[in-house]
């Protein structure tokens, strides 16, 4: 599955509880180190996810504190490296598009 396919999906659910772009973006950028150049590369080539995460420039330690339900799983349960990569974004979108503020989404002073 392609990154870009998944991601306009992310940007409207966000739009849609009155978050933006931009702040997608904020998200992705945090998560994988990916700048808004190479973002928009990553969308332009159509990059899978396996490939997007494998390329991330850099995976950001915390995300290991990402905790919590998406699609009834508990992402921190998750078995599969790719498959939890996918779920923590999935998740901070979800906090995202729920109003939670962008420093407690990006684990902003936890350790």
């Amino acid at each position: 599955m392609s990154f870009a396919g998944v991601y306009p999906h992310y940007v409207t659910k966000a739009e849609k509880k009155g978050r933006t772009k931009a702040e997608v973006d904020e998200i992705i950028h945090w998560l994988t180190g990916y700048d808004q150049k190479a973002l928009k590369q990553v969308i332009e080539n159509k990059t899978n996810f396996e490939d997007f995460f494998k390329e991330a420039p850099l995976l950001h330690p915390n995300r290991k504190l990402i905790k919590g339900v998406v699609c009834g799983i508990r992402v921190e349960e998750i078995e599969e490296p790719l498959m939890q990569e996918v779920r923590y974004l999935d998740k901070l979108v979800d906090e995202l598009a729920r109003g939670k503020k962008i420093e407690k989404i990006l684990r902003e002073g936890n350790k």
